[in-house]
């Protein structure tokens, strides 16, 4: 299958690694491959399947991309790389945000403009441990999704809506996900095409709509707004880590969700900005005590 091939000299400088980081759902991600240098991802695009594989030579980025949706895949790559984003207005004030910044650079925020391949992980993640979470997404796509277009014997497409509508109830149990969760991605899938015209909306319409969806809260929405949006202003309360990680940073001592939201109110629109900048930089409190154990009382 012939590919497509385009570089950029990109405007403002990013590692690869770095803005696509946030998209990998753990280690054995399916749709997700680093080999080398090179990134791949297997996308379900507007135009359909695509698979895009990122590199850098030199001072340039190199896309390729294979499948129907190749030619939307490259188009979409500046965006993807924060090249759209604009920290106009974020201005580092406390010390360790100035640290950080000097540590790390600027911070910018990628857009893969697909809604539902943020929005389907992000539920299967809900109030469960990492390793159930990255474990449901990976045999979902494994069992339901289809091998990427191109070169890449391995990678694979996140199933399609109208797949996913189509799984039983047991089946769900099997990956292993919920009713909970299986009804709000199923909710999700309903309402596919409208979610994905979202792309292009202010932050709190999307909101908005995400969360209309039975099962989709602020933590969900968030989540789906940072990937697929590009939002720098959308912070994931709710997370199990975000308001303590930030408030050791800030103040030594973990925070919850009130005292990060009042802490992070000024910095609008850019507070998810604060939040990515002090993640990228490693500063988090120490991770101590025994690990939550994902649950065993459902079918593997």
């Amino acid at each position: 299958m012939r590919g497509r091939t385009r570089r950029w000299r990109l405007e403002h400088s990013v590692a690869i690694g770095r803005m696509l980081a946030p998209l990998r759902r753990g280690a054995g991600d399916p749709t997700y491959r680093l080999e080398g240098a090179r990134h791949w991802r297997g996308l379900r695009t507007p135009d359909g399947p695509a698979t895009l594989a990122l590199h850098h030579d030199g001072d340039e980025v190199v896309a390729e991309a294979w499948g129907d949706g190749a030619r939307w895949a490259i188009g979409q790559v500046p965006a993807l790389l924060g090249q759209l984003d604009d920290p106009t207005g974020f201005e580092p004030d406390l010390p360790v945000l100035c640290a950080a910044a000097r540590r790390v650079g600027e911070v910018r925020i990628g857009a893969t403009g697909l809604v539902m391949e943020a929005l389907v992980p992000a539920i299967i993640e809900q109030k469960v441990t990492g390793q159930e979470a990255f474990g449901g997404f990976r045999r979902l796509v494994q069992r339901y999704g289809e091998p990427a277009p191109g070169p890449h014997p391995r990678l694979r497409v996140q199933p399609a809506p109208e797949t996913i509508r189509g799984i039983p109830s047991w089946e769900w149990l099997r990956l292993p996900v919920d009713p909970a969760r299986s009804r709000a991605v199923l909710a999700a899938c309903q309402r596919a095409d409208a979610l994905e015209r979202t792309i292009g909306l202010p932050g709190d319409e999307v909101e908005r709509r995400l969360r209309s969806i039975p099962g989709i809260g602020r933590w969900t929405a968030a989540e789906t707004r940072q990937r697929a949006h590009g939002d720098p202003d959308a912070v994931s309360f709710g997370d199990y880590h975000v308001a303590k990680d930030v408030g050791f940073a800030i103040e030594g001592r973990p925070w919850d969700d009130e005292e990060l939201e009042a802490f992070l109110a000024p910095y609008r629109p850019h507070r998810g900005r604060v939040v990515a900048l002090l993640l990228i930089a490693g500063i988090r409190r120490p991770r101590r005590g025994p690990r939550l154990a994902p649950r065993t009382h459902l079918p593997t």
